[in-house]
């Protein structure tokens, strides 16, 4: 229970420090990172620009595995990830945890449809602005939607996991949309 405790004194500080934080902009590039990713319990280096020369990629940070709120969002992004790739896009999520917690992870709660990176060092975290205020050692519930060209497409920031996924397909759609790939 050591990490629903630490998580829920995380909510309630941010909740007091309140939501206006930094995030990347919209129009400008996204810091390019390989990591330490599962899929299905299998562990291999995830290339976020070998990703983008597929198609659009959103990347998700997210607090903390096996919470309540990242594993609904790990649930809801599953669920949805024939829209995405109907989209033509892929998801990864990355939070603070080691490979070996998101090994489970991506098996258990990711349900072996998408990625998830370990940043144990913070350093992806730091390099997209979605460290956590006031409680670095966790990131904050940042969706971002990049092109393939590397450029932050969408960007939304939501403690709350429940339209980060909407959010997310809807950005993609309009992208689609404004560059001839249709509307998945």
């Amino acid at each position: 229970m050591k990490y629903g405790i630490s998580l829920f004194v995380a909510v309630i500080l941010v909740s007091l420090a309140g939501t206006a934080v930094a995030a990347l902009p919209v129009g400008g590039k996204a810091p390019m990172f390989t990591a330490q990713a599962s899929l299905g319990g299998t562990v291999y280096t995830y290339s976020l620009a070998k990703a983008l020369q597929k198609g659009p990629v959103v990347v998700y940070f997210y607090p903390e595995a096996f919470t309540k709120g990242c594993t609904i969002e790990a649930h809801d992004f599953a669920e949805a990830m024939p829209k995405y790739k109907a989209l033509g896009a892929t998801v990864i999520g990355v939070s603070r945890d080691d490979i070996e917690v998101l090994k489970k992870f991506s098996v258990s709660e990711c349900r072996s449809k998408f990625p998830v990176a370990a940043d144990p060092d913070g350093s992806i975290t730091r390099s997209y602005d979605a460290v956590m205020p006031i409680l670095h050692k966790y990131a904050r519930r940042v969706s971002y939607v990049i092109a393939p060209d590397g450029t932050v497409i969408y960007e939304y920031t939501d403690l709350n996991p429940e339209h980060h996924v909407a959010n997310t397909l809807k950005a993609l759609r309009a992208w689609g949309q404004a560059h001839g790939r249709g509307n998945g």
